[in-house]
């Protein structure tokens, strides 16, 4: 156009190019950038690498990746071909250009716009689909491999005579490939009706035909392929009906077929599958009719077919036969449920006795001495102690015990017992002063067990330590002390260079050390350096001084990481526990094979059933795989990490397991045969308690065998709350050497308690052996209280120990001042047919920041006590006189009480007085060298008054009614034999 603004133009400005250096600069940092991109995956990828090699299982690495990348280019590339191909076959289909409509002139800009382009626009559009598509078939990798490798059950489902290993394995590959075919054929649709309608093959204003010949022939048989596959889906939707969930009978996750689906879903869906196949037939038959009028008509009539057969009739069915005769058209299914979940779960050997709740025996001497034999009582609450722990054994700020300590075997003397256990493990928060080289290079472990009798307490109410100190001494006698891998090691270290570290320090002190272990990545290589700098975002790695020749760096340090990295097939429980094994500190985990796939077993979500008040108040017990909704579990593995070195040793435990035998296919070589487990590992070994909790869940309702019951609801069972705390989650299971009714002797167990549903008295108690390598490990046993009587539950109890005028009166003076009291572990004995009830009570305040054992409760058949020690509690519930009782003296006999008349004994007893009051003022100094020699002042006295008054009452048994044990005359002239007092030998004292 002319110009008309009038005047000269003058010259034109033109925009200049980038000068070349600029050009050059630009380039450069584009360049830099692609690199430092792919440096940084390089690094992921790298790292993971050398971990998995440093740990021994690279093949694990290498398989994983390597079923990850074939799935990715395999499925990206099928996706990529169908919708590329539809792209390509729709624009060789095209018609040729015709008059022009309008709707034609408008898509012809578009048409002249992508020309130049369209191999790249086909290219980029396959890519991204394929990338797409890659990437989803990659997450299926477990599903792959457990289709490639399954091995069969042996067992069949009831409904189609299959083995459950087409319902584990086989079943959800199929439905990915069916899910992967639809959105194949879905984009392919969008894809060819998209480039039909640019190119005039589908036209919706023009006038005239909508679409070609070619259009309606290409899409026809695309919807063919939908409609297969539709009817693919009908036919496994049949299958899918054995491992169907639904809200059945207050149960949420019901599986399986009911009434209704055997008798109206099943053949519905086979009606649709063939109603399917015949409108599939109908798409491809346009080919040669080039019409949709057939084929729209058949796939109307599968529609209808899908409301009215698929929907309307299940519904009429339910309505009109099975609800007016529910138990008797449901029953038949519900035996199958009730078989196939009890052995999903492991639980079909449950010994369900009837136990009447009542004692049987009025002597209640005998019963007194009868609780000894049937527990080892433990008043140690490894949930509550772990304070106490921590201030007397702590040492340094830079240590620290678990949230939550565990209990384990140990013997002495040949004689097993119950001991709570915690490792000192490191406490960064503790560190003094917070820098890199402290926080990654000084201070790097933890050290030694801390150990204490389950059944004692000292005069103070403080743990009987079996091995403490620092370095811990004791009866778990040598082994390597060093923490490196803990629950509480999140961070990582570097170890094993030029940086020393600190051991720990005494009264000569500080040591120091530099680690020689096997474990951890080497970082004397610079390329491992910069990966961990760029990994870890921490550039000093590269450069420090620091790190040199040995220097490993030492991550994913905690046991559960390491296993789960190790073995991703697995589930881990929540509680890992440490165990000193053949002279090294060992973490015992415990991990699980699952499937959802069991047909006719109902699920259960694992993060809600191994839910408890531990897991709600404390982090470090954690809840075992938050969502996963299983209806099969085994504990088929039991693994180790060694707390110096972090090496991790699988062993297989479960040997019948087909889900792990199918794991072991496809990652030969990483699980050890149960045969490589050695004697001193095995004596720690333990059932454990999230398998326990999950099978407790399902036993509330699947205690029952037969139909009938199920049905009626009237057997339905509850997990108690925990009554010693005000969370409102579950009570947990506790760990506890007791002897059922039918045993003959103690065995390490596991127990809980169960209520009627929306009732407080008790339904049943449960327990299982949980000891490993026992012929009865894994037996449970629930003793099942009568209906037409009540039997306290542990909210009744817990009420009525808070309800006595006494014992309320008591808890008010203990907390008195800024004292709190702590209720223990509830722990319930079955005893000559009655239930006793033990709880020991712990008080923190009055200057202490832990908790100190100060009085037990203790109930059975009605009587309560609320003693200073289990001891004095038992004897008063059961009305024998005990050890902190003076004997009674018989007629005519003038033999004043030893203690009283023996001088050297009162004057040890002296003795003892002083040196207990020098031991705790030095505690209050924190002198551990005063403490200790003051301990052994205190030992020395007690010994000398138990001899005096031994030399003083020779045969004092025949005499004074006492032996030197302690054990007392009743006035029936039996013996009723002292057990192990709850105090040392100053037992009775205040607090005890």
């Amino acid at each position: 156009m002319p110009d008309r603004g009038g005047g000269p133009t003058g010259p034109r400005m033109r925009v200049g190019r980038p000068s070349r250096r600029v050009r050059t600069l630009l380039m450069t940092l584009g360049v830099l950038a692609v690199l430092g991109m792919a440096f940084t995956m390089f690094a992921g990828f790298w790292t993971d690498w050398l971990w998995y090699r440093s740990v021994h299982y690279s093949s694990v690495f290498t398989t994983t990746l390597w079923t990850k990348i074939g799935l990715f280019f395999v499925f990206g590339l099928l996706m990529a071909l169908a919708v590329g191909f539809n792209i390509w076959l729709a624009h060789r289909l095209r018609p040729p250009l015709s008059a022009m409509s309008m709707e034609q002139q408008n898509l012809d800009r578009y048409r002249m716009g992508i020309a130049p382009y369209k191999k790249w626009l086909l290219l980029g559009i396959t890519a991204l689909v394929g990338l797409i598509a890659g990437a989803s078939a990659s997450s299926q990798w477990r599903t792959w491999l457990m289709w490639v490798n399954g091995v069969p059950f042996g067992q069949k489902d009831p409904q189609f005579e299959l083995d459950v290993s087409f319902y584990a394995f086989d079943l959800p590959w199929y439905r990915f490939l069916l899910g992967f075919g639809f959105a194949a054929v879905i984009l392919s649709v969008i894809a060819a009706a998209l480039t039909h309608y640019l190119y005039g093959g589908l036209r919706i204003t023009s006038p005239g035909a909508r679409a070609t010949a070619a259009a309606t022939g290409h899409l026809s048989v695309l919807i063919g392929v939908f409609v297969a596959l539709k009817a693919v889906a009908y036919w496994l939707d049949r299958y899918g009906l054995a491992v169907k969930s639904s809200d059945f009978k207050a149960t949420d996750n019901w599986t399986g077929l009911r009434y209704v689906d055997a008798n109206a879903y099943l053949p519905a869906k086979t009606i649709l599958f063939c109603i399917a196949v015949i409108c599939a037939l109908l798409f491809f038959a346009t080919l040669w009719r080039r019409t949709w009028q057939l084929p729209v008509i058949g796939f109307g009539l599968m529609v209808l077919s899908a409301i009215l057969i698929g929907g309307l009739y299940p519904a009429l069915v339910q309505k009109f036969q099975v609800q007016p005769n529910e138990q008797a058209k449901e029953a038949p299914y519900v035996e199958k449920n009730l078989k196939a979940t009890r052995e999903a779960y492991g639980i079909q050997g449950t010994q369900v006795t009837e136990y009447s709740g009542k004692g049987n025996s009025d002597d209640k001497a005998k019963l007194r001495d009868d609780v000894d034999d049937a527990a080892s009582i433990r008043i140690m609450d490894p949930n509550i102690v772990s304070p106490t722990f921590q201030q007397l054994q702590q040492m340094r700020n830079y240590y620290a015990f678990p949230n939550n300590l565990d209990v384990d075997r140990y013997s002495k003397d040949g004689k097993e017992q119950d001991t709570v256990i915690g490792l000192r493990e490191l406490n960064l928060a503790g560190i003094p002063k917070k820098n890199w080289i402290n926080n990654h290079f000084r201070y790097t472990h933890g050290y030694g067990v801390v150990a204490a009798r389950g059944t004692e307490v000292d005069s103070e109410g403080r743990p009987v330590f079996t091995e403490s100190n620092l370095p811990s001494k004791g009866d778990l006698g040598t082994y390597e002390q060093r923490v490196y891998y803990g629950e509480k090691t999140t961070t990582y270290s570097i170890v094993g260079g030029p940086q020393k570290e600190i051991d720990y320090s005494d009264d000569s002190g500080e040591k120091t050390t530099s680690y020689k272990g096997d474990g951890g990545v080497d970082l004397s290589n610079p390329v491992n350096r910069a990966a961990y700098a760029v990994a870890f975002s921490e550039p000093q790695i590269l450069y420090s001084g620091a790190i040199g020749d040995g220097s490993k760096i030492l991550y994913n340090r905690t046991p559960k990481e390491r296993v789960e990295a190790v073995a991703p097939w697995l589930t881990i429980d929540g509680d890992a526990y440490p165990a000193v094994v053949d002279g090294r500190i060992q973490w015992i985990v415990d991990a699980y094979t699952t499937t959802n796939g069991y047909p006719y077993a109902s699920r259960t979500t694992l993060g809600s059933t191994t839910a408890d008040s531990l897991t709600a108040s404390n982090d470090s017990r954690a809840v075992v795989a938050q969502q996963n909704q299983v209806n099969y579990i085994r504990n088929s593995v039991k693994a180790t990490v060694d707390a110096y070195t972090g090496d991790v040793k699988l062993y297989q435990w479960d040997t019948q397991d087909p889900v792990l035998k199918t794991w072991m296919k496809a990652f030969p070589d990483t699980v050890k045969a149960k045969s490589e487990i050695s004697d001193a590992l095995m004596a720690h070994l333990r059932y454990p308690q999230d398998l326990f909790k999950v099978q407790r869940e399902l036993l509330t309702r699947y205690h029952v065998k037969d139909a009938e019951t199920f049905l009626s609801g009237s057997e339905v069972w509850q997990v108690p709350d925990d009554p010693t705390n005000k969370s409102g989650n579950a009570v947990p299971p506790y760990y506890l050497s007791m002897k059922m009714p039918d045993q003959d002797q103690q065995a390490f167990s596991l127990t809980t308690t169960f209520t009627p549903n929306g009732r407080d008295n008790l339904s049943a108690f449960m327990s299982v052996d949980a000891e490993a390598g026992t012929s009865g490990y894994g037996k449970i046993r629930i003793l099942k209280l009568p209906t037409s009587t009540t039997v306290d539950g542990p909210k009744q109890v817990q009420s009525q120990f808070n309800s006595e005028q006494d014992i309320a009166e008591s808890i008010r003076l203990l907390r008195g001042g800024d004292s709190e009291v702590e209720y223990g572990n509830l722990l319930t004995v079955p005893l000559d047919g009655g239930l006793l009830y033990v709880e020991p009570v712990y008080v923190r305040g009055g200057g202490l920041k832990y908790p100190l054992l100060r009085k037990v409760l203790v109930t059975y058949g009605g009587n309560t006590a609320f003693e200073n020690t289990l001891d004095e509690a038992l004897n008063k519930v059961f009305g024998a006189e005990g050890s902190a009782t003076e004997p009674p003296k018989e007629e005519g006999d003038t033999t004043p009480p030893p203690t009283s008349a023996n001088p050297t004994v009162q004057e040890a007893l002296n003795d003892a007085q002083e040196a207990f009051e020098a031991g705790q003022e030095a505690l209050k100094k924190n002198d551990w060298t005063a403490y200790g020699e003051a301990q052994k002042d205190l030992e020395d006295a007690l010994q000398r008054a138990e001899d005096a008054q031994s030399q003083a009452g020779a045969g004092g048994s025949d005499k004074n009614g006492s032996d030197k044990n302690g054990s007392d005359k009743n006035g029936d002239g039996k013996t009723s034999p002292s057990s192990t007092p709850t105090g040392s030998s100053g037992g009775g004292s205040d607090g005890g």
